[in-house]
């Protein structure tokens, strides 16, 4: 089947389901659910998965939200990522442009995760139907993974090797313009500082007490110092999760907080860790306070494969872009009305990052367009992209793509209540089911193009003998739910 037989073929069919997978969509948006916690989403991918004729295995690698959709047999096996996990404090309502809470402090998908394992899905329903209609073989796997926000789900399922026996896995990530996802990103580690103290009268017997929010106060400032002698491309994030209490007059007896660490490459990730860890052992012997350290999750750097990149970069141009009505377009506005400059001028910089000079020039075309009527350009970067994923540790044992589609207005930020309020509109179905397009057509062509997949797995292999992969979660620790 040629490409323009092939791209006719799955058009034909997601768009023939496209109420279907829309429904199953808002379905997990209506549920949101932080990370390990996805119970009710993750049943609902696996289910329709079933249904449809794919063997489900539930609970993988020792995760309860964690699964694997299989259909056809033997090699090649090539696996397709699905997320949908959602964020604390992100509750939004649907379709308005002013921020409305559903539910006070509640989870909102506010990364799109909601379209993201949906569109994997639409990804695998019309594999099967190519493969059964065409005589394709090989195996698809749907990969349910959990706790991609602050959990590293991915990261947990590579270390029990689940993607051993893979040759190619290919995803996708909902944005605000169609292109190619082809940046490293920086790798990262989290581990939350627990410091015990001693309770004491602060104002009566204050010299009695040992405070471990103090312990807290002086480990952030030794961080903040830390800043300055680390590489410019790493970041420090934290937050205080247990402040001691809410009473002044007593000394903190308990306090913790929650460190994110990213750099480049995992080693030098590791290296600032040492270094944080170092600066709370310090603060705890200037306070005379007991530090325990919890290691909560980490991920590795994304790397590209760019012979796969290519081939899916072929089907981004392929599919285009949606076509929108008056109406999206003016909704698209109004949510583009409550961004700041500085919010579009973002987007365009990550937009620039992935295209070269083509890409930096395409920005420029924009201009106050709400909606993007173009597919950005591709080109071959050693762009960083100043954000982590746990496809990362994927990438490190299979070879690896993904590309971005449109769902919501231009220069929308990701994590924000404006970004939540699209989750759940014709804009962002439309973007999700044609990023399913091309993973479909992608996955395709490795399934029926051995000397493409052999491109792909070559290049990984030279990489991998340059460098291998050292699973930056250690075997002891297990996911955390929030």
């Amino acid at each position: 089947m040629n490409q323009p037989e092939l791209t006719d073929f799955i058009n034909h069919y997601i768009d023939s389901q496209q109420s279907r997978f829309s429904a199953i969509s808002d379905a997990i948006w209506d549920c949101p659910e932080t990370r390990f916690r996805e119970t009710e989403s993750a049943e609902r991918l696996a289910s329709a998965l079933e249904q449809e004729g794919f063997q489900v295995k539930r609970g993988v690698g020792n995760i309860d939200t964690a699964f694997i959709a299989s259909y056809g047999s033997g090699k090649p096996i090539i696996a397709l990522l699905g997320e949908y996990d959602a964020l604390a404090g992100l509750s939004q309502k649907a379709a308005t442009a002013s921020p409305e809470p559903l539910v006070e402090n509640g989870n909102g998908h506010g990364c799109g995760h909601n379209l993201l394992g949906t569109a994997a899905m639409a990804a695998a329903f019309a594999l099967k139907k190519l493969m059964e209609q065409n005589g394709l073989s090989g195996t698809v796997r749907f990969y349910g993974c959990p706790g991609e926000e602050g959990g590293s789900g991915k990261t947990f399922m590579v270390r029990e090797g689940l993607f051993d026996d893979v040759d190619a896995a290919v995803t996708w990530h909902p944005e605000s313009f169609s292109g190619m996802f082809n940046n490293t990103t920086l790798a990262n580690i989290q581990a939350a500082f627990q410091f015990k103290g001693v309770a004491a009268h602060a104002a009566n017997s204050p010299h009695l007490g040992r405070s471990a929010l103090d312990a807290v106060t002086l480990m952030n400032t030794g961080a903040n110092f830390l800043r300055e002698h680390i590489v410019q491309e790493a970041r420090l994030h934290y937050a205080v999760t247990n402040s001691g209490g809410s009473s002044p007059n007593v000394v903190q007896a308990d306090a913790e907080v929650l460190y994110l660490i990213r750099a480049p490459q995992l080693d030098q990730a590791q290296d600032i860790y040492q270094r944080v860890i170092n600066i709370a052992k310090g603060a705890a012997l200037m306070t005379d306070t007991k530090m325990t350290l919890r290691f909560d999750k980490a991920c590795s750097n994304y790397i590209p494969n760019r012979a796969l990149e290519q081939v899916m970069a072929s089907y981004v141009r392929a599919f285009g872009v949606p076509q929108y009505s008056d109406e999206e377009v003016a909704f698209a506005g109004q949510i583009r009305a409550t961004l700041t400059p500085d919010d579009i001028r973002n987007a365009k910089l990550n937009i620039a990052r992935t295209g070269g000079e083509a890409g930096q020039a395409w920005v420029q075309t924009l201009g106050e367009k709400v909606l993007t009527d173009e597919v950005a350009p591709y080109a071959i970067t050693q762009e960083l992209m100043y954000g982590s994923t746990d496809v990362g540790d994927v990438s490190w044992v299979t070879p690896t793509a993904q590309c971005f589609s449109p769902c919501f207005a231009l220069g929308t930020p990701l994590h924000t209540w404006q970004l939540v309020a699209q989750g759940r509109t014709s804009i962002a179905h439309k973007g999700m089911c044609l990023a399913g397009k091309i993973m479909a057509a992608t996955a395709a062509t490795l399934l029926g193009d051995t000397e493409a997949l052999a491109r792909c797995r070559a290049e990984f292999a030279a990489a991998r003998a340059q460098q291998p992969y050292h699973c930056p979660i250690p075997a002891d620790v297990t996911p955390t739910p929030l």
